[in-house]
């Protein structure tokens, strides 16, 4: 039987989520819910036969829903994601899990003593570029690593297709480091482990409302130093560039999903058999959750393994 799953929030990403689930064909879509009377009108026109709750505690306790997905702002995170847990259903969650440490501590520490299944929404945890980079870090293929750059500049934050997500500008919840670089952090320790924050510096707007414009950080993950500089501004496209340099082989993730690899001086493209890696990217981590919801074997994130990350992101953003 194909999960049920309750949707909190139908903003961007739920009604991304909601897109691709129906693409995917293996989950229903039991209802939605969300504050915004606009959020709720765009949902109606794409997907008429989706139910759409009055309260998002009667939708979270409908004994039809097989899980809950929540995709609202992050500060929300906490009150659904505890409600969903209180109700005893499995909960996939949007990152970052939540901005408070506090607030975020208290879920993964209510889900794990409920015993209330959890994972958030990272799609490295089982992209193909990811799995072909780890496959060949475990098989030593690059040697020795000098080190990870991350590098990432967007000419528009919020960027264009964000622009009715408001809070994404804001510090109080919004802001590149939290909603992308964060991506990054996972990345970095699904491939080496733990990592500790060596050294940050953030610049920030003068009105204290808006979130950062650019960042710089040093962090350590086994031993290997990885270099992050981030900012928004100017003219030109966006670059999201993550570079594992090795002493053999070195591999470059870039858009996202496009994975090249050197072994001297020029890029070689790899995985150029698969035809659109961005909604390549989106099935997988489908199939993934679907795997997560079934007690199968899958590599979903958890609560705690997105609480090490938003440890990472909000130690950045204090240094600021």
């Amino acid at each position: 039987m194909k999960p049920r799953i309750a949707f909190i929030g139908l903003g961007i990403m739920g009604h991304r989520m909601l897109t691709n689930m129906a693409a995917h064909g293996g989950f229903a879509l039991l209802g939605g819910w969300d504050p915004s009377p606009a959020a709720l009108a765009r949902t109606r026109a794409a997907f008429p036969d989706l139910p759409l709750a009055e309260t998002p505690e009667s939708l979270i306790a409908d004994p039809a829903a097989d899980a809950v997905y929540i995709a609202c702002p992050p500060k929300a995170h906490k009150d659904h994601a505890l409600a969903a847990i209180a109700a005893g259903k499995p909960v996939f969650c949007e990152k970052p899990l939540g901005v408070d440490l506090a607030d975020s501590r208290a879920m993964v520490e209510r889900a794990e003593a409920a015993g209330v299944k959890n994972a958030v929404n990272f799609p490295f945890a089982d992209a193909q570029a990811v799995n072909a980079m780890k496959a060949a870090l475990d098989a030593g293929a690059l040697g020795a690593l000098a080190g990870i750059d991350v590098r990432l500049h967007f000419s528009r934050w919020p960027r264009a297709w964000q622009a009715d997500a408001a809070w994404l500008a804001q510090r109080a919840e919004g802001g590149f480091v939290r909603e992308v670089f964060s991506h990054f952090a996972y990345l970095t320790q699904r491939l080496l482990g733990p990592a500790k924050l060596v050294h940050a510096s953030v610049r920030y707007p003068a009105d204290p409302a808006l979130c950062e414009t650019h960042f710089l950080a040093r962090l350590e993950c086994a031993g290997v130093p990885v270099s992050v500089a981030g900012g928004a501004g100017g003219l030109g496209p966006d670059r999201i560039e993550y570079t594992l340099w090795g002493s053999k082989t070195s591999y470059r993730l870039w858009d996202w999903n496009r994975l090249q690899s050197a072994t001297g001086a020029q890029w070689r493209d790899e995985l150029t058999d698969i035809e659109d890696p961005r909604q390549d990217g989106y099935m997988r981590m489908l199939d993934n959750l679907r795997a997560f919801l079934a007690d199968e074997a899958h590599t979903m994130p958890s609560f705690r393994e997105a609480l090490s990350v938003q440890d990472l992101v909000e130690a950045i953003l204090r240094s600021g």
